[in-house]
């Protein structure tokens, strides 16, 4: 390889989302170079040849699918869907466009560093010198839309300001660096010998003449309803407050209790109750309820839900289809209709359209 080993490629029209991956990879001890639409990431690759190359599947112009195949007709990058696109379908489309991975937003920094390290472990021949520029006449790019001002703060301006505050672990990759001259041991010197102690003859002590001690007297008996006792100051005992939502997730009370309004669910006797009186639910609407608690008022997708009923965590390790999504429905429509909770009006369980489900205001 030429000197290109440690240059990463990010394709990304979402500036927040390319600021925060441009700053895992440069911590990573990459040089990035970005792009802010496919026909400018297609030759960013061809004239930088990356040794990996970060993708978005919705931009203008050439979407992500398109660029990841036409990216493999000359080069051997290590790829990354980096997408909001969690489906099956999509999942399924990417890897056969020629990714090597596939990550969805929002996505953790640590995961990122991880998931490309695993990459780098699977060695991978590529062309030692990139390519030259294209003849074949691009498309025009298309004209940049006008910025819109987030109402607040996106998930990938928080991680990345986050980052630059030093809250990140040390990257996990780092550049060679040159070997190191080994320090040759300082020669052993053997010490010295301490001179030989002469016994002195012991002098008898001097005769010490010591004045009588005096001990005053023993004092008298006291009753012990007579004697005073010393009070031991014991700190107030603090009040047990149950766990409240405040605005976020649950917090565990006393005794493993998880508490909001007048709903309590008990994680380790697998209990329920809503006013002071029992609920039965099944496995799946235990675990659902469980995690809803766990996470508050953060909005839950469908195909979240899904994994947490199979026990699993990476949408992109198990697949997810229309089906698994039809049960969480039905296991959340049961779970509401045994807790007393209506839709219109929720107490507990609050529907996002199109998204999912998430804990109801307090």
């Amino acid at each position: 390889m030429v000197g290109n080993e440690w240059t990463a490629v990010i394709i990304e029209d979402d500036p927040d989302v390319r600021d925060l991956i441009e700053i895992v990879l440069t911590q990573s001890g990459f040089h990035t170079v970005v792009a802010e639409n496919g026909v400018a990431g297609v030759e960013a690759v061809r004239t930088h040849n990356p040794l990996i190359t970060t993708l978005d599947v919705n931009m203008p112009g050439m979407d992500g699918f398109a660029v990841a195949k036409r990216l493999r007709d000359f080069s051997s990058t290590y790829l990354i869907f980096i997408t909001s696109l969690g489906d099956e379908i999509d999942v399924v489309q990417g890897f056969e466009a020629g990714a090597d991975d596939y990550l969805v937003k929002p996505f953790r920094p640590r995961e990122l560093r991880a998931r490309a390290d695993s990459m780098l472990r699977r060695p991978r021949a590529r062309q030692d010198a990139p390519a030259g520029p294209s003849h074949a006449a691009a498309p025009p790019a298309p004209e940049p839309a006008a910025p819109v001002q987030p109402p607040e703060e996106s998930w990938a301006a928080k991680a990345a300001r986050e980052l630059k505050a030093g809250l990140s672990p040390a990257p996990f990759l780092q550049p060679v660096q040159a070997p190191q001259p080994v320090q040759q041991p300082a020669p052993q010197v053997a010490p010295q010998q301490p001179a030989p102690v002469v016994p002195q003859a012991p002098q008898p002590p001097a005769p010490v003449h010591e004045a009588p001690v005096h001990q005053p007297p023993a004092p008298a008996y006291q009753p012990a309803a007579l004697a005073p006792q010393q009070a031991v100051s014991q700190p107030p005992a603090q009040p047990v407050l149950p766990a409240v939502a405040q605005g976020g997730a649950v917090a565990p009370g006393e005794g493993g209790w998880l508490r909001f309004n007048d709903l309590a669910l008990n994680a380790e006797t697998r209990v329920v109750s809503v006013g002071g009186g029992s609920v039965d639910l099944t496995r799946a609407e235990f675990d659902l309820l469980a995690s809803l608690l766990g996470t508050g008022r953060r909005v839950r997708s469908k195909a979240d839900l899904v994994l947490t009923m199979r026990g699993q965590q990476y949408v992109t390790s198990y697949f997810v289809n229309e089906a698994d999504k039809r049960a969480v429905e039905t296991n959340i429509a049961s779970l509401r209709r045994k807790l007393g909770d209506d839709g219109a009006t929720p107490r507990f369980i609050e529907t996002v359209r199109g998204v999912g489900y998430r804990l109801a205001e307090v």
